[in-house]
């Protein structure tokens, strides 16, 4: 990864203990900001994003020169309006887009970590971000906000630090991975493995990548986030370019060139191995077990008032697993509210122009900031 010197860094001093049982200091953490802070500061958001995102939330990505992951969503006027909150996203510990993660070199043996780096989860990455709080003198928080894994360390955040926020908005997510989504992430990690280059982790140290493996993995959980009747309508059995069948094994298919394509993107921005621990982080990451099965535990500890947003289409973090969400929320009279959008973009729905969802969020953010 070519991470330029112009990424914002916070190294964070204070030692941070695992879950894994190790601890880590003085490790950088990357993150972005968009709009101002008030006077107050009282209009801040932070924003956690998912799998393959980063901190460059909205605008051009610095390093990959494409616009950030949810343009649609934050920027000026947009739902997440930069003209009146104070966004703030870093990058998740694990990643490879500045934060400390696989791809930085071992101080105590000058190698790079590869997969000696230690194990992380939702919550370890949560608990680094919550350092910004305090680097930017920030009390408490109006919102925290995510879909997919940014939903579940929205969820880890509140339940970690039931204060520090006002608003709480799970969008797309679960409380616990379930079976489907593990498998679905082992696939991903052994199409890496299988890779030659991948070198048990060292590909860096070896000047290789394992390419072919990432490209897999990305083509493989791609699928998991679109949806059949969207699939279909976009591509159908639609040909790639030609008028007949070549009966090889090139792209005939429309579809098969699109995957192909958005994995062979995939590699040019992100580490396999990052790709690997976070993966496994999401998979790690169960609130009902955290609190000896009841859900409702995470959260009773917090006033703060709750939106949960799931997508008709999703079959990755169907509509229930985010209604088991609400249902343990209700169990403890919390303020929720819910809305399940009707969308045939699948999973991938809150990152795209979906405009029911856009105004959606909007509405209900806004609202909720000027009852404050």
């Amino acid at each position: 990864m070519n991470i330029k010197e112009s990424i914002k860094t916070l190294v964070i001093k204070k030692p941070l203990k695992l879950d894994c049982g190790k601890t880590i200091n003085n490790f950088p953490l990357a993150y972005e900001t968009y709009g101002s802070l008030n006077k107050n500061k009282d209009n801040a958001i932070l924003v956690f994003h998912a799998l393959t995102g980063d901190q460059f939330v909205t605008g051009i990505n610095p390093v990959t020169k494409k616009d950030g992951w949810w343009s649609y969503a934050v920027g000026p006027n947009k739902s997440i309006d930069t003209n009146k909150y104070f966004v703030i996203c870093a990058n998740v510990i694990g990643g490879c887009m500045g934060s400390f993660g696989p791809s930085h070199k071992n101080p105590d043996t000058n190698k790079i970590y590869g997969t000696d780096f230690p194990v992380i989860t939702i919550n370890d990455m949560v608990n680094a971000q919550v350092n910004l709080l305090d680097h930017f003198e920030i009390k408490k928080l109006f919102s925290v906000v995510g879909g997919s894994m940014g939903g579940m360390q929205v969820l880890q955040f509140i339940s970690n630090y039931p204060d520090k926020a006002g608003t709480v908005v799970p969008i797309a997510c679960t409380s616990s991975h379930s079976a489907q989504n593990i498998a679905f992430n082992e696939l991903g990690r052994q199409a890496i493995a299988s890779d030659h280059n991948w070198s048990d982790g060292k590909y860096l140290s070896n000047n290789t990548l394992p390419d072919k493996g990432l490209s897999v993995a990305r083509m493989a959980a791609h699928i998991t986030y679109l949806s059949k009747k969207g699939l279909q309508e976009k591509f159908g059995r639609k040909l790639q370019e030609r008028d007949a069948l070549k009966f090889g094994f090139d792209a005939d298919f429309q579809i098969e060139s699109y995957l192909r394509y958005q994995g062979s993107v995939f590699v040019d921005r992100f580490d396999a191995n990052s790709y690997l621990y976070i993966t496994r982080a999401m998979d790690y990451f169960d609130l009902v077990k955290q609190f000896d099965g009841n859900l409702s535990n995470a959260f009773k500890k917090t006033k703060a008032k709750f939106f949960v947003i799931s997508f008709t289409s999703d079959w990755l973090y169907p509509t229930q697993e985010n209604k088991d969400i609400v249902i343990a929320l209700n169990a403890i009279g919390a303020d929720v509210g819910f809305v399940e959008i009707k969308s045939d973009k699948g999973h991938d729905s809150f990152l795209l122009d979906v405009p029911d969802f856009l105004n959606t969020l909007k509405n209900f953010l806004d609202k909720s900031y000027s009852e404050r």
